[in-house]
C-alpha cells in the first residue's frame, strides 16, 4: 500500500451508496484522496472507506453531515481541510427525491428538496471556493427535469432545474480558476435496500415505464456516470466549463 499524502482531495457528497459510491471509487482509482460525505448511510460509507484505504493508506475518509443544516457546508469543508487539505474538486451528488402531487405539497417538502438539490450545492461550492484550492465542480442533474418534466414531481424538478442554472452561472462567476460542469442523469441502475426507501421505490416505479423509451435500449450504470464525472474533473476537459453532459441513453431526444 502506498502513502497518499500528496494527492489532491475530492469531496463527494452522498458517496456512501449507489452513484455516489461509484464516483468515489472512480476518482480514487485515478489518484484522488476521496472525502466520502454521508448523511444516514454511515455503515456503508465506513465500509467503502476501509476498502479504498486497503489500496492506498489514508486515501479515503468519511465525513457525516446533514446538508440541510445551515452551517453544514462550512463545517464539512473545514473538516476535510483539517483532515487533509482543502478540496480541489467538489462533486455535488447528494439529493432528496420525493413526489409532491399538487394538492399535497407542503412547505417542509419544498424546503427538503430545495435544501439538498440547490442550497447545499451552492453553499458547499462557496465554502470550498473560500478554502482556496478548488479547481473543479461537478453537479449531478436530472435530464428528465429539463427535457421531459413528469407529473407529481414539480418541486423536485424545479429544484434540479435551479441547480442546472446555478451550474451555468457559477461557471461564469468562478472562471478562470474554477471549472463548473454538470452531468444530467437519465435512468441509472443502482442497488436498492430491502425494503426500498420511499425514494428508491419511486425511482423503481419510474424505471418500470421507461425502458422502451430509451433509444439505447438499456439503463445506465453508476460506473458510466462516474466515468463522465472523472473526465470532467480531469485535465483532458481543461477547456470545458458550463457544460451539461447528458448520460441518459438519448432518452431526452425520444
Amino acid at each position: 500500500m502506498d502513502e497518499d499524502s500528496g494527492a489532491p482531495v475530492a469531496l463527494v457528497t452522498g458517496a456512501a451508496r449507489r452513484v455516489g459510491a461509484a464516483i468515489a471509487q472512480r476518482l480514487h482509482a485515478e489518484g484522488w484522496r476521496v472525502a466520502i460525505h454521508c448523511g444516514r448511510s454511515r455503515v456503508e460509507a465506513d465500509a467503502l472507506a476501509a476498502t479504498l484505504n486497503t489500496k492506498r493508506v489514508d486515501s479515503a475518509a468519511v465525513f457525516s453531515f446533514d446538508l440541510r443544516a445551515e452551517a453544514a457546508a462550512t463545517q464539512l469543508v473545514a473538516a476535510v481541510q483539517v483532515r487533509w487539505a482543502a478540496p480541489a474538486a467538489l462533486v455535488n451528488n447528494a439529493s432528496s427525491y420525493l413526489a409532491t402531487p399538487i394538492g399535497t405539497v407542503t412547505g417542509a417538502a419544498v424546503d427538503e428538496l430545495i435544501g439538498t438539490n440547490l442550497k447545499a450545492p451552492l453553499l458547499l461550492t462557496q465554502a470550498a471556493h473560500a478554502a482556496g484550492a478548488l479547481r473543479g465542480v461537478v453537479n449531478l442533474l436530472d435530464a428528465h427535469s429539463r427535457y421531459q418534466p413528469r407529473a407529481r414531481l414539480s418541486a423536485y424538478s424545479a429544484a434540479k432545474d435551479a441547480l442546472w442554472a446555478l451550474t451555468e452561472s457559477l461557471a461564469v462567476e468562478l472562471a478562470p480558476v474554477v471549472r463548473v460542469n454538470g452531468v444530467a442523469l437519465g435512468h441509472i441502475l443502482a442497488e436498492v435496500r430491502e425494503p426500498p426507501t420511499p425514494a428508491e421505490a419511486l425511482d423503481l416505479a419510474d424505471k418500470a415505464t421507461q425502458l422502451g423509451r430509451i433509444p439505447l435500449a438499456r439503463f445506465g450504470t453508476p460506473q458510466e456516470v462516474a466515468a463522465a464525472v472523472a473526465w470532467l474533473l480531469s485535465s483532458e476537459a481543461a477547456y470545458v466549463s458550463g457544460a451539461i453532459l447528458p448520460v441518459d441513453g438519448a432518452r431526452r431526444l425520444a
